[in-house]
């Protein structure tokens, strides 16, 4: 069988895919959403000319002679509560962050630059330019300015935008269904007992949490034994829950119990392919079941998880309408690597800033049951099928994990 290339790959899975339809959320419920519409300022901020600083409102050319200047203050205004009246030749306003500014004065004398002389009168010791310390109305948006562009992913900022800009609710996109199955006699759940012949799950919690990264929800179908109607049980429960993605782990190689790319084809799915030309994760399934994508992970933890960032995020971002673009980046070798074969690689690394660059340096032992390099890696060096052995200092590409 020929392997399928990566890119390839990840073209097919990614085929057809479409957003989500979108929802209203209240605003408390949009943090991490994506907005599925642009968002328009339903009012100005601030609405009126307002005070930037705590001080007296003044009109400046009462202000400008080198000496101190006597000014009657005639009044007080505060946030939510403005002065009424016009501010006149030689008068003031006492006048708070916030507040609005009152008609007449065009400029705010700070407070330190003011001596009290009474109830009703200041001294002003220093000349003020027009319009200082003053926020013009609309100084931040005007009604009727996009604030915030469609598909911007929602965080505290943009939340604090949108509630400025006058939104209780929110029109997002829809977050993706990702059921998930495990497979495999041999696995017990964590904190569970291990018989003699057995390991704990970890696949699931990783991909699960790679998922909800991108904003998927996700139904967890527990681990499944290697029983085809097990399995066919749990395929359903994930299309009847109307799941936009089916993610299996393990069970789908060529063993006599790798029951599930079987049982998914008895199930009715329409198998596009099955193993493609990278490692690790050389047993990549993935087809279609009815509208429900089916996207069969190799049980190896590593393979699994690398499998997943290079294509179950960009297919559960895409269904979110995320943009999602890898992260890849020129380094520079710290040790060498010897030549490649038929198939693309994905070495675990650390990568650091060095005087000239990024410095990857892979993990010397690169078996893929090992999650402790993975979780150490920051990065995975990638290497074209066919590249010639690569000497320290030689350049290379990384696809950044953080």
């Amino acid at each position: 069988m020929t392997l399928l290339p990566v890119d390839e790959a990840l073209e097919r899975i990614l085929d057809g895919v479409k957003a989500l339809p979108g929802e209203r959320v209240p605003i408390e419920e949009a943090d991490g959403r994506v907005l599925a519409t642009p968002l328009s300022a339903m009012r100005t901020q601030p609405p009126f000319h307002a005070s930037a600083m705590d001080g007296y409102a003044v009109r400046a050319k009462d202000v400008q002679t080198p000496r101190a200047v006597r000014l009657r203050v005639v009044g007080e205004s505060a946030a939510g509560n403005r002065f009424p009246g016009v501010v006149g030749a030689g008068e003031a306003v006492r006048i708070f962050t916030g507040a609005p500014v009152p008609e007449g004065a065009d400029t705010i004398l700070i407070q330190e630059n003011a001596t009290s002389l009474g109830d009703d009168f200041i001294e002003a010791t220093s000349a003020v330019a027009i319009g200082r310390h003053i926020r013009k109305a609309g100084l931040d948006f005007q009604e009727g300015d996009t604030v915030l562009e469609q598909g911007r992913r929602l965080g505290p900022a943009g939340i604090g935008l949108a509630a400025a800009a006058g939104h209780a609710f929110l029109s997002v996109t829809g977050r993706p269904l990702v059921a998930i199955i495990a497979t495999g006699d041999e696995l017990v759940r964590p904190g569970e007992t291990c018989g003699p012949d057995q390991i704990v799950a970890s696949n699931g919690f990783a991909i699960g949490a790679l998922a909800k990264n991108e904003g998927a929800r996700i139904l967890d179908l527990g681990i499944v034994s290697d029983d085809t109607a097990a399995i066919s049980a749990a395929v359903r429960k994930a299309a009847d829950a109307g799941a936009h993605v089916l993610v299996t782990l393990g069970g789908a190689s060529v063993g006599a119990r790798d029951l599930v790319r079987q049982s998914l084809l008895d199930a009715g799915m329409s198998l596009d392919f099955w193993k493609i030309a990278m490692r690790p994760g050389k047993p990549l399934m993935f087809g279609k079941l009815g509208e429900m994508r089916v996207l069969g992970l190799p049980g190896n933890p590593v393979s699994s998880l690398v499998c997943a960032h290079l294509f179950l995020r960009p297919l559960v971002a895409r269904l979110g309408q995320r943009n999602h673009t890898p992260d890849l980046r020129a380094a520079v070798l710290a040790t060498a690597l010897r030549e490649n074969d038929e198939r693309r690689d994905y070495i675990r690394a650390s990568v650091a800033a060095g005087p000239e660059g990024l410095i990857a340096t892979p993990f010397p032992v690169q078996d893929s049951s090992m999650l402790t390099t993975l979780a150490a890696a920051n990065a995975l060096i990638v290497r074209e099928p066919g590249a010639p052995a690569a000497e320290a200092g030689s350049r290379c590409r990384v696809l950044m994990l953080g």
